[in-house]
């Protein structure tokens, strides 16, 4: 009898970490929406406007960065999307006009998705054995919650004493840290290069012909539309719009006394119980239908979303709906992941996963955009928030009809 493969091989862990440094550092923007508009004067939607530019480029990289890493390799590609990262944020900590903050934010989207889910998905998708696959893609989507859990938190608490700039300067040497743990990160050998450019673009002319491809990608959408919306903009919105936080109440005395603390906190809620909730979404795809899981988690966002917006919005409101939110924030990558891996195969996985994920980031502009737009005309985040949620809707539909199953003439990777 042969052994059972491990779960936490090094692949993982140091994906793990990757993941957790670069989105620790992602998950800050909405701390910094009010402090730098109000140094430099700026609209709400200009600030916006870089963060919406940023997820964009993300999502405009990570198909680039997911080829790039199957025709030189992971680790090489992961440098230089690191490299990317770091500089964006140095030069964004030099930015005193919206047009360098909105230009180095390109900068920054493209160095998360050099060092995001795309090639780190990919990679430890590989490594992984088909017993555990689910789950190890599951364990690094949870990681990025990971550092959402901390990074916010960590931000609003350096703002204290710290002005923003030099808090991008560490964000910049956190980043570039990463990289000593790169040589652990050794993945499987891939195709040569002969091969890839035939077979990719065979891969890619069966995919775009399948209906169930073009299902996943406008899916995506509402992911990205509601998490880039909140991570953006909730903090602004929370600081804003909640209730007072009652003196010698509990929050209080865990030392949340203002509702801008409250919204940062908030960010942090939501990726400590998206660690369960992404653990549950990779443990359920192995036994369960994922697009019936995925259309359940779409459902179940629209109406958690509408639930919180029609009541008023109480420091309880907030920390309910962050508790709830957070189960439903990641769960979908581990699925949508994995059934892109499960239709088109592994090989190109990194390629494909990162197309569908272009919708995601066109969704995150989308969200991000809209919400200061829309901000800067009514005064408040009501509509944007709804139109979040009717897409919510069309997300939960639209994944019924994929055809769960190997696309034909696909070899096994």
């Amino acid at each position: 009898m042969s052994a059972k493969p491990p779960l936490f091989t090094p692949v993982l862990i140091v994906g793990c970490v990757i993941i957790i440094v670069s989105f620790a550092i992602r998950a800050t923007f909405g701390v910094f929406q009010i402090p730098i508009a109000e140094e430099f004067g700026w609209l709400r939607a200009e600030f916006s406007m870089a963060i919406a530019i940023q997820n964009l480029a993300w999502g405009i990289g990570q198909p680039l960065f997911g080829a790039l890493a199957e025709k030189i390799g992971d680790r090489k590609s992961i440098v230089i999307g690191v490299a990317v990262y770091a500089l964006g944020l140095l030069l964004t900590a030099t930015s005193t006009t919206p047009f360098e903050m909105q230009a180095y934010a390109w900068l920054i989207g493209f160095g998360v998705a050099g060092s995001g889910f795309g090639v780190i998905l990919a990679v430890v998708g590989r490594a992984s054995s088909n017993e555990n696959r689910s789950m190890s893609l599951a364990i690094v989507s949870a990681a990025g919650s990971g550092g959402q859990i901390f990074g916010p938190p960590l931000a609003e608490w350096m703002l204290g004493f710290m002005a923003w700039q030099s808090i991008f300067v560490v964000f910049t040497i956190a980043i570039v840290a990463v990289l000593l743990f790169l040589p652990f990160m050794r993945s499987p050998s891939i195709a040569t290069k002969t091969e890839m450019e035939e077979s990719l673009s065979e891969i890619l002319g069966k995919a775009f012909r399948d209906p169930s491809f073009t299902l996943l990608y406008l899916g995506f959408f509402s992911c990205g539309y509601q998490l880039g919306f909140i991570t953006a903009h909730l903090p602004a919105f929370i600081t804003e719009l909640c209730g007072p936080i009652m003196p010698g109440g509990m929050l209080d005395n865990l030392g949340i006394g203002t509702t801008s603390a409250l919204g940062a906190i908030s960010i942090a809620l939501i990726g400590v119980t998206n660690i369960a909730g992404t653990l549950i979404a990779g443990w359920a795809g192995k036994y369960y239908s994922k697009k019936y899981l995925l259309a359940g988690i779409y459902t179940a966002r629209t109406i958690v979303g509408a639930l919180f917006i029609m009541f008023p919005i109480t420091p309880t409101s907030v920390i309910l709906f962050s508790l709830v939110m957070g189960t439903l924030w990641l769960a979908t990558v581990p699925l949508t992941s994995g059934l892109v891996a499960h239709i088109y195969g592994l090989r190109y996985m990194g390629t494909l996963y990162g197309i569908v994920f272009l919708s995601h980031q066109i969704g995150g502009f989308a969200g991000i955009w809209l919400g200061g737009r829309l901000y800067d005309v009514y005064g408040d985040y009501t509509l944007v928030w709804w139109i979040g949620l009717a897409v919510g809707a069309f997300s939960a539909v639209v994944h019924l009809p994929i055809r769960e199953r190997r696309l034909e003439g696909l070899q096994t990777v």
